[in-house]
């Protein structure tokens, strides 16, 4: 067991790290004894590991869970719980600076705690570490945990801990790692990723982040108003290269207004560090400059943890920078082997590696032959104001020459949008034209990951965007939006004749 790799979570007196390592990679552990052979052998533990052994060992099959590091992947230890904890805090110090614009007077003395922020959010990773990413849970419903380096011996068997696993299937799920960036004196000078920035226990006086993705720009910001005066630098001309180009402006605009420095077509090409300090050089349309900062944060993507495990020898194919490829029923190229998550997926979000698990298990187990093509997967990005989107964006749809119509709701529109003070955003739905098909949608407002999911709900279950007007809503809401937004399809739907009709009844 590679205790040493653990050390950095165990802070002097921490007693939540601790608990999260009791949890998560208990230092006592014993793995156990191999069975005869197993019906399903599971490497990794994140997210789409842990509901593929629990789903599978419900069905009564005999399962094994192999993890190197911590139960709970990624998801729970280093990305999305410990980013949405510290992303809270930093919003709600936003709004008392604000205050003054619902009414309130500011209050006095604001003074941020950044360690008491920074306990919080390792207050409720330890607290849902012992839900989502205990071991002795998994132990207790009959999944074989086991803690090493998995390495396969053939096409039906792996390795871990001298132990030799048979199997009938198996899952690869050991998702992926940050990017390092190829920049002269990076190295040198050291920067943080996902994996160490929430080890810090004082906020940066200045912090560099490169990267305009998801990961980036929630950071920034969080950092930001947590008291860091942040810049922001991306080489390409916008944030969130891949969203309506709307949206990434008004979260470039939103960014901005809290204060952070914004550098965008800026290409990072250079660190040194004379002293204390960590000076960067950048350079944009041929314009140099420099920025003096205290920490460098690296959000530039990820790697899928495909290396060390002797794929080979499974018959899997595999490269080091796109991962494991797989079809459309998550085999891979050894079809007794699957794979899910982000070792294998363009999108890398834990929801879409729950989607995945469940086809896993069906398929593996019980011959199914359900596809990862036809499941309907939102994402949201948790700046302020979010950015979520489900399905094709209209530059996609135009490319298979699929004909769209747009259904645009500004959040300035909406009534209890007003009221919050949250009118920042809007709602956009795409649908076939001619028809109400919903093809795509992306909605930018401050609870944008909640609304979303009535949209994803309506194409998962093949309802047409004019059924949603007859959607009772509680008023007001800010979902209210999408109900506008189908009602104005309905009103489109609408032929000269009827409308003539109509308006002679009513006037009758």
């Amino acid at each position: 067991m590679d205790q040493h790799k653990f050390e950095r979570l165990v802070l002097p007196d921490e007693s939540y790290n601790s608990a999260l390592l009791q949890t998560a990679h208990p230092p006592a552990w014993r793995n156990p004894e191999p069975r005869d052979k197993y019906n399903l052998v599971v490497v990794g533990a994140g997210p789409a590991g842990i509901i593929t052994a629990r789903a599978a060992v419900a069905v009564g099959a005999k399962v094994a869970l192999i993890e190197r590091d911590l139960v709970g992947g990624e998801c729970i230890n280093v990305g999305c719980i410990p980013s949405k904890a510290i992303i809270r805090t930093s919003r709600l110090y936003a709004e008392m600076r604000d205050a003054e614009n619902f009414g309130a007077q500011i209050p006095t003395g604001i003074k941020i705690d950044f360690p008491a922020a920074m306990e919080r959010m390792r207050r409720i990773r330890a607290r849902l570490s012992r839900f989502r990413g205990s071991a002795a849970r998994l132990s207790s419903v009959g999944v074989d945990v086991y803690f090493g380096e998995a390495r396969f011996a053939g096409p039906d068997a792996i390795v871990v801990d001298n132990k030799t696993l048979r199997f009938k299937k198996a899952l690869i799920a050991t998702g992926a790692r940050p990017k390092s960036a190829a920049i002269p004196g990076l190295a040198e000078a050291g920067y943080l990723t996902n994996e160490s920035v929430f080890d810090l226990t004082e906020c940066p006086r200045r912090l560099m982040v490169i990267g305009g993705g998801p990961l980036g720009c929630e950071l920034a910001q969080a950092f930001s108003r947590l008291g860091s005066r942040v810049t922001i630098v991306q080489d390409e001309p916008m944030f969130l290269g891949n969203e309506e180009r709307d949206a990434a402006q008004i979260l470039s605009d939103a960014l901005a207004r809290d204060g952070i420095a914004v550098h965008l077509n800026t290409q990072t090409v250079g660190v040194r560090v004379p002293g204390k300090e960590k000076v960067v050089d950048l350079v944009s349309d041929g314009d140099k400059t420099t920025v003096t900062v205290d920490e460098i944060l690296v959000g530039i993507g990820s790697k899928p943890n495909v290396e060390g495990m002797n794929l080979e020898s499974a018959g899997v194919e595999y490269n080091s920078e796109d991962g494991i490829p797989i079809n459309d029923f998550l085999q891979t190229s050894n079809p007794r082997i699957f794979a899910a998550g982000d070792v294998c997926s363009e999108h890398k979000f834990p929801h879409i590696e729950t989607a995945a698990a469940r086809i896993v298990v069906q398929n593996a187990l019980f011959f199914g032959r359900r596809r990862l093509s036809a499941l309907a997967i939102p994402w949201c990005t948790y700046t302020d104001p979010e950015i979520a989107h489900i399905g094709l964006y209209v530059t996609e749809a135009r490319a298979k020459n699929i004909p769209v119509k747009t259904f645009t709701v500004l959040m300035h529109e909406v009534d209890r949008a007003i009221t919050d003070g949250e009118e920042e955003g809007f709602v956009k739905i795409h649908v076939r034209e001619g028809t109400d098909k919903i093809l795509g949608a992306t909605v930018v407002a401050s609870h944008a990951g909640e609304m979303i999911c009535e949209i994803s709900l309506a194409m998962s279950s093949g309802i047409g965007l004019g059924a949603l007007a007859n959607v009772n809503h509680p008023y007001p809401t800010q979902a209210q939006a999408i109900k506008m937004a189908a009602d104005t399809y309905n009103s489109t739907r609408m032929t000269p004749t009827l409308r003539w009709i109509l308006k002679q009844w009513l006037t009758w």
